[in-house]
This record gives C-alpha cells, sequence and structure tokens, in this order.
C-alpha cells in the first residue's frame, strides 16, 4: 500500500514538475510575446507619427501636379482657340486696327465670321471674341453703353468689307434718329451703289425689298437645286449674288406688316445671303440671331454668356473712310476681265465644228461660271452690241471672232470687218508689215473708214450681191436653206459669212443717196440673209439718233440678239435697264430682242491686247489651207500705190485692146475687190479727162496714174506722151513722170504749148496713127497763151478741135483745170457744151458745181470733197458718180 502510495506520489510530484516547467516556459514564451509586441506597439506608434506628413506631401505633389496639367491644358486650349480663330478670322476679319488693310477673299469658306473685341482668360493669351454674320445669321446689338454699340456695328460692318471681295457686300442704312449720320463712314460706297440709305418711314419699303431679294435668289439662282447659297459656292466655286446687310439702327415701334416682313427676313435671309445688324429693334428668338450686349462693366454674347467681352476700340474714322473710297474705285473700276484661254478649245478640237446649221461659240462666263453661248443662225440671225466709249466694245469684238475662228475652219466661216471710227485695231486681223500672219477667215479688213462711207456700201453691195448668188444656188437645188444647200452640194463653198460694222450708224448718217442705199441693203441683207447664212453684227457707241435705222422697225426686228455693254442706251427694250448697273468687262447678252425675260450676264474675257491675241492668230494661220490668200486690208488713211495695184501689174503691152483701146488708170475704186477706176481711151468722140480741183499734188496724182498705166500697154516707140506743165507748184510731179517715159515723152511749157496744141490740131488730119497723149497741168495757167492765134486758129481753138476730133484719131487730151468755170471758160463759155469731155475726176469741187451738161439730172451728184478723195464720172459708163482715191506720186 505504501509503496503505491509512494509511487502515486512521486508520480504526482513529477506531473507537478513537469506542469512547473511547462508552465515557466509558456510563461517566458509569453513573456517574449509581450515585449515583442510592445516592441512592434512601438514601431507601429512611431510608423504612425511618421504617415501624416508624407501623405499630406504626397497629397499637395499630386494636388500640384493635378494643377500644373489643369493649367497647361487651358494653355494650349487658348492657344487652340487663337489659332482657330485665326483660321476662321483671317486678315481683316480678326486683325487689330494697327495697319488694319482690306484683305480679300475668294475662298468658299465665309468670311462672315468676324471679332468684335477679345476673351480674357486668368493667366492665359487673351481669345478673340467672334460673331458670325455673313452666310449664317443677324446680329442684335444691345445694351446701356450706346457708343460700345455704335463700335460693334460700326467693327462688323469694316470687318465684313474687308474680307469681302470689292462690291460682294451691300448695305443698306436705315438710322431714322440720325438721319444715316450713324453711318456716315460708309458714305463713299454710295458712289459705287453699295450703299443705300432710307429715310425715315421707309422701313417697310425696306423690308419689303429684302423679301424680294430672297424670294427672287431662292427661284432664279438657287431654283431649288441648293438650300443656300454657300452651298451653291461649294459647289460651283462662285458666288453669283454679293451680301445684302441691312443695318437697322432703331425708328417706331414696328406695324404687323413690318414685323411679318422681319420675321420673314429673320428666318430665311441667311441661306440667301440677306443679313440682318440690328439696334433699337427686337428680332425674334431665333437660332440665327446673334445677341450681343453691351453695358459699361461688360459685353456678353449670348450663346456663350459666361464670357465676358473685351470690346475692341471702334476703328478711327479715317479709316473706315478710306477703306470705303477704296472698295468704291475698285468696284467703279470693275473686275478683272476673264483669260481669253477659257473661251477656247483645246488645240486638237480646233477647226472642228461644223456651221451647217448655225455658229455656236461662248463670249463669256455667266456669275456661276457656265459658258454664255452666243448663236447666229436661223435664229437668232442679226446681232446688235451697243456701249459707251471705253465700254469693251472692241474687246468683246475680238473675243467673238476668236471664240468662232478657233472652232471654224475658213470652210465653214469668213469675216468681213468694217470699223467707221478712226483706229486700226482690226488691222491686225490682215497681214502686216510688223507681222505676216492673218487670220484665215478674214476676207475684209476696213479701217479708219470715218469718212468713206462708200466703202461701207460697197460692202453691202457685195453682200448683196453674194446673197443672189447663194440664193439663185438654192433656187436650182430646190432647196431654201444654207444646211439643205451644203447637203446637196457638198462641193460647193458656202461658209457662213460674219459681217461686223463697227459704228454703223456713220454709215446711215444723213439723208442722201449712200444712207437710203444702205438702209435698203441693210434691211435686204437683215431680212433675206438668215436662209443663206449670210450674218449682220452691227457695233455702236449710241443709236439714239439713227434716224435711217430706227426709222425702220421691220430692220431693226431681225436683230433679235442684243448685247448691252455697261450704261448701254436703247440697245435693250425700253424697260430693260439691266445694262445700267453692269460692272466692266460684263455685258448683258439678250437673244429675246432685249425684252427682259431674255438677260443673261457675261464676264467677258480680255481679248483686244496684241499679246493676247497674236498667239492665237499665229497658230490659227499655221493651220490654214495652202491656197489661203491675206485679207484686203482697207486704210483709209492709207495713200494707195500704183505699182502695187492688181489691175496695175496686169497690164501688159502684149494684150489685145482692139476696139475697146488702152485703159488709163486713175485711183482706187472704195469697194471691197481692191480694182482700179480706170477710163477706156477707144477711137471715139469724148475720151478725154479733164481733173477738175485745186488740189495740186491729188491732180498730179490721177495724171502720173493715168500716163503710167497707158504707158505700160504700149511698146517703147509706139505711142507719144505730151506733158506741157504750166504750174510751178506741179513742176516736179510732172518732170518726174517725164523722166519716167524717157523717149516716149515731150516737154512744154507756157510758151511753148501754143506750139503744141496747134501741131496736135494740125496733125489730126494726116496723122501716123500712132496713140497721142497730152497731159496738161493747170492748162487753165496759159489760157493768155492759148488766147493768141497760133496759124489760122487761136491756142484755145486748137485744144477745142484737139478735144472733139482727136480722141477718133488716137488722140487723148487728159488736163488738168483748177475750176469748173476756168474749163467751161476755155471750152468756149458758160453755156458751151462739154460732150468732148467724156469723163472727169473732181476734187476739191462741189457736187452743185458739176451740174448742167457734166452730169445727168438736176442739182449735181451727192458728192463732199474732202482730202484725197475724188468723183470719178464717165458718161459712157456710169450712171452716178465713183468715188476714187488717187495713187501716190510716184517719187
Amino acid at each position: 500500500m505504501a509503496d503505491l502510495r509512494a509511487q502515486l506520489t512521486q508520480r504526482v510530484r513529477t506531473m507537478l514538475s513537469h506542469a512547473l516547467g511547462a508552465a515557466q516556459a509558456r510563461q517566458d514564451a509569453a513573456r517574449t510575446d509581450l515585449d515583442a509586441g510592445r516592441h512592434r506597439l512601438a514601431r507601429t506608434r512611431q510608423a504612425a507619427e511618421r504617415v501624416p506628413p508624407r501623405v499630406g506631401a504626397d497629397r499637395d505633389q499630386r494636388l500640384a501636379e493635378i494643377d500644373a496639367q489643369h493649367a497647361a491644358r487651358i494653355v494650349d486650349l487658348a492657344h487652340r482657340a487663337l489659332r482657330a480663330a485665326h483660321r476662321e478670322a483671317p486678315g481683316a476679319a480678326g486683325a487689330d486696327w494697327s495697319g488694319w488693310q482690306p484683305t480679300p477673299v475668294d475662298r468658299i469658306e465665309s468670311p462672315g465670321v468676324l471679332r468684335i473685341g477679345e476673351i480674357p482668360l486668368p493667366g492665359t493669351v487673351a481669345v478673340p471674341a467672334l460673331v458670325p454674320l455673313l452666310d449664317t445669321g443677324h446680329v442684335h446689338v444691345s445694351g446701356t453703353d450706346r457708343d460700345g454699340c455704335d463700335a460693334v456695328v460700326t467693327t462688323l460692318l469694316l470687318r465684313a468689307l474687308g474680307r469681302g471681295r470689292p462690291g460682294g457686300v451691300r448695305l443698306v442704312g436705315y438710322d431714322p434718329e440720325h438721319l444715316g449720320g450713324g453711318l456716315a463712314g460708309f458714305a463713299p460706297l454710295s458712289t459705287a451703289g453699295l450703299l443705300t440709305f432710307v429715310g425715315p418711314g421707309g422701313l417697310g419699303r425696306l423690308l419689303d425689298d429684302l423679301v424680294d431679294q430672297i424670294r427672287r435668289i431662292n427661284e432664279t439662282v438657287l431654283a431649288g437645286e441648293y438650300g443656300s447659297l454657300r452651298e451653291l459656292a461649294t459647289a460651283t466655286g462662285r458666288r453669283p449674288e454679293p451680301w445684302r446687310v441691312a443695318v437697322l439702327l432703331g425708328g417706331d415701334e414696328l406695324n404687323r406688316h413690318e414685323r411679318g416682313q422681319l420675321d420673314r427676313v429673320v428666318r430665311t435671309g441667311a441661306a440667301c445671303g440677306v443679313h440682318l445688324v440690328v439696334r433699337g429693334i427686337e428680332l425674334p428668338d431665333e437660332p440665327s440671331v446673334r445677341r450681343i450686349v453691351v453695358d459699361p462693366d461688360a459685353t456678353r454674347i449670348a450663346h456663350a454668356a459666361s464670357l465676358t467681352v473685351r470690346l475692341d476700340p471702334p476703328p478711327a474714322a479715317a479709316l473706315v473712310n478710306a477703306t470705303c473710297r477704296q472698295v468704291a474705285a475698285e468696284v467703279n473700276a470693275g473686275p478683272a476681265p476673264a483669260p481669253f484661254t477659257d473661251l477656247l478649245p483645246d488645240p486638237e478640237q480646233m477647226w472642228q465644228e461644223d456651221s451647217s446649221e448655225a455658229l455656236h461659240a461662248p463670249i463669256g462666263e455667266d456669275p456661276l461660271g457656265r459658258p454664255v453661248l452666243l448663236t447666229l443662225g436661223d435664229y437668232p440671225p442679226h446681232a446688235l452690241i451697243g456701249g459707251p466709249s471705253g465700254t469693251g466694245k472692241t474687246n468683246l469684238i475680238f473675243a467673238w471672232i476668236g471664240a468662232l475662228a478657233s472652232r471654224y475652219s475658213p470652210a465653214e466661216l469668213e469675216f468681213y470687218l468694217l470699223d467707221f471710227k478712226e483706229g486700226v485695231s482690226f488691222a491686225r486681223f490682215a497681214q502686216g508689215r510688223r507681222d505676216p500672219s492673218w487670220l484665215p477667215h478674214m476676207r475684209l479688213v476696213g479701217i479708219n473708214v470715218n469718212t468713206d462711207r462708200e466703202f461701207g456700201l460697197a460692202l453691202l453691195r457685195f453682200l448683196a450681191e453674194e446673197l443672189r448668188r447663194r440664193a439663185d444656188a438654192a433656187k436650182k437645188h430646190e432647196v431654201t436653206k444654207l444646211a439643205e444647200l451644203r447637203a446637196v452640194d457638198p462641193t460647193g463653198h458656202w461658209p457662213r459669212i460674219v459681217a461686223v460694222v463697227d459704228e454703223f450708224q456713220m454709215l446711215l448718217a444723213g439723208r442722201d443717196v449712200v444712207a437710203r442705199e444702205a438702209a435698203d441693203l441693210l434691211e435686204d441683207l437683215a431680212r433675206r440673209g438668215r436662209s443663206q447664212g449670210i450674218h449682220l453684227v452691227l457695233a455702236s457707241q449710241d443709236v439714239r439718233g439713227i434716224e435711217a435705222l430706227w426709222g425702220r422697225p421691220a430692220l431693226v426686228a431681225q436683230f433679235t440678239l442684243r448685247i448691252a455693254l455697261p450704261k448701254a442706251l436703247r440697245i435693250l427694250a425700253e424697260r430693260n435697264d439691266a445694262a445700267q448697273s453692269l460692272p466692266r468687262y460684263h455685258a448683258v447678252v439678250n437673244a429675246e430682242s432685249g425684252m427682259v425675260e431674255g438677260n443673261q450676264i457675261a464676264r467677258i474675257p480680255s481679248a483686244s491686247d496684241w499679246g493676247t491675241w497674236s498667239e492665237l492668230q499665229h497658230r490659227l494661220w499655221r493651220m490654214r489651207p495652202a491656197d489661203a490668200a491675206p485679207a484686203r486690208l482697207f486704210d483709209g488713211d492709207a495713200i494707195p500705190r500704183l505699182a502695187e495695184a492688181p489691175d496695175f501689174r496686169a497690164l501688159d503691152p502684149a494684150q489685145e485692146t482692139g476696139s475697146r483701146g488702152p485703159v488709163a488708170l486713175l485711183g482706187e475704186i472704195i469697194d471691197v475687190q481692191a480694182r482700179s477706176a480706170g477710163l477706156r481711151l477707144p477711137r471715139a468722140p469724148g475720151r478725154n479727162l479733164a481733173v477738175l480741183g485745186t488740189r495740186v499734188d491729188e491732180a498730179c496724182a490721177v495724171l502720173d496714174a493715168a500716163a503710167r498705166s497707158l504707158a505700160r500697154q504700149h511698146r517703147p516707140g509706139t505711142a507719144r506722151f505730151s506733158i506741157a506743165c504750166l504750174d510751178p507748184d506741179a513742176d516736179a510731179p510732172a518732170r518726174a513722170l517725164y523722166e519716167e517715159l524717157a523717149d516716149d515723152a515731150a516737154w512744154y511749157d507756157e510758151e511753148t504749148v501754143p506750139e503744141l496744141v496747134a501741131e496736135t490740131a494740125d496733125g489730126l488730119g494726116h496723122g501716123t496713127g500712132q496713140p497721142h497723149y497730152l497731159l496738161l497741168y493747170a492748162v487753165d495757167a496759159a489760157s493768155g497763151q492759148l488766147a493768141g492765134r497760133v496759124g489760122k486758129r487761136t491756142g484755145l481753138e486748137h485744144l477745142r478741135r484737139i478735144l472733139h476730133d482727136g480722141p477718133e484719131r488716137r488722140t487723148h487730151v487728159l488736163a488738168w483745170w483748177r475750176g469748173v468755170a476756168r474749163m467751161r471758160a476755155d471750152l468756149g463759155g458758160p453755156a458751151s457744151r462739154t460732150d468732148q469731155i467724156g469723163a472727169w475726176v473732181a476734187l476739191d469741187v462741189q457736187g452743185g458745181e458739176l451740174s448742167s451738161s457734166l452730169y445727168p439730172g438736176t442739182g449735181g451728184p451727192d458728192w463732199y470733197p474732202r482730202p484725197w478723195r475724188g468723183l470719178f464720172f464717165d458718161r459712157a459708163v456710169h450712171r452716178t458718180g465713183q468715188v476714187i482715191i488717187p495713187y501716190g506720186l510716184t517719187r
């Protein structure tokens, strides 16, 4: 038992010992954990004490980074806004007033975004404050700062003017309170029609007109194809209408009609380029209205009310006035012409058109950039061009000729040109000394014919003969029109003919026989020429006084194609005043006899300067047919040369004249073919020539040409030329002729001329039959010497016998008398017959002096003397006198 108890006690003690050791171990571990916890706590407390300063620093750093990023973003956005503002409102639309000047743009991006001031941003650059106006909407200005409101209006208007092309912005001012004084600086625009003032009570009419403009643009310009002028301009590259800005500066309360019209303009005006700048009149709340509120403390734009605008100072009055004067001057000068090459086809397409049915060619471009075509055919057949001096009439004719000549070959088209005014513009179409080229289509060019109305009449006669020839051919082939004739006769030469007569009223001036016949021929050609491809183009500065034309309504009615240049009168219909507002280099083209509905506005290219035209002419000249010949050039100021006359060059001694006798060439006929006036000298009574007048050079020139042409028809030694010079002033040309004729000529003077006439008269009965020509210069000067007897008769009696009997014996007198009365005295007195003078050339002799036996009928010919012109009449050939130009003296 005791052992069991001891064993138990020992086991208990052992267990207790183990328990005590374990407890002490756990206690030590706990103490260790406690110490570690206390250490961690201390470290945590130390770390916690360090966290707030570090987190605050991180927070502050992050906030600083965010602030820096935000500031940079603001600066970047500000610079982007500035660049965008400069793009949207470049140049005059957004520049400072210092050094400001107009900078027009043609780009489609509208110049209608305009600067009124700037928006200051703290710490950054200021951003321009822009207001859209043109092509966008309307501007309403209000506020208590009246001066600021005026500055906004002036700024908007001047910047709009400076950014639009000259004439592209038109203003209408309504200022009943100050009677236009609020827009006084813009007054110079009115000289160019760019500013119109409307007086008190005129607001209703102004709004009605704006509504009419909107309606017209919608109906005729946009025509349902485009939604706005800006859309049209973007699609076509052209803006056909200007911007119209109505500036309404207060007034009475609007009535119901005015309010309705104003609302219509606000709703529909921007699409049609009609805009309002308003102060003192309420506008409806529409998206198109931009409202600017100007107060002394701040200016705000309604769509960005949170932003304050610092207004620009108003532009200086001198700047406004100078800009308006500059714009008005450019508008009055007119826009630059379009390039001439715009009218021409590509080189490989030249001369490819067929003129059988009609002639078609562009004359310019319309406001949309589309070509404006001119047609000459069955309808319209003829054209009438009108415009004051300096408006581009000659340039238009050049442009039209170039457009036609580049499309139709010379086999399809021929030109005949006549210019009655002084100048040589048309001479470039003919061959010249400086330029050997010519326009291959040109058949006749007449220049400086202002005193030679007979040349115009000759052209009409030529065209009338060509019309008869074509009509006969058409009748032969049983057709009626040129197209049909060309179809049945393809080998014939049937080009269309265009005859251009500039200043044609000169041809019809007066009531003489030339004007009457010219009017008759014009009417016949205008009426019947259309069917045979003969077209007339008549041009004039002013046709108000042309009685011969306007007194013939049937003639005027044939000219259905009317082309009116700026300020042209009576070209268009009576109530059609479209030409009065045309800018320079433009024309109204109307193929409906001038009625308003036929109007087309054409911008005419510059075609009349030498370099522009020369390039085309040389190209066409190089393309000419092998048998092409230069055009006949008639220059009314030039004196023809006998040696260059075709009829003179054709003379040959080998020709057999027979009973017709030789021909004495006296001068150049004023006609289309450049023929010479010739006097046939057969063995027949009266075949003598009298030159009448006091002009020494011209009289000598007639006798000189006659003698030289006669000598060319005789072999040396087969004809006699007796030259008697009785006027010292004629000695030099007479001796030059004597020396030229050499052995065939004999010289006589005042002392020996009685012997000449006596010897010649006595030899008539037993002559050798050799032709004998007596050239008597100023024969009346020897009347005293001839009055004395030489043998049984006086010298005058011998002369009369030669005149009477000589021609039948091949003896002819070509004599110059210095007056009709002197000639009659030498022939036997005032009542003497003049049958022995079969032909005469009158120089400075009035038509009335040539009456009685010298000219058939009573009153004498319609002859008005002028320098270096003569009236030739051969009683054996002529019914009326023939105007000639004496050939220049051969020196």
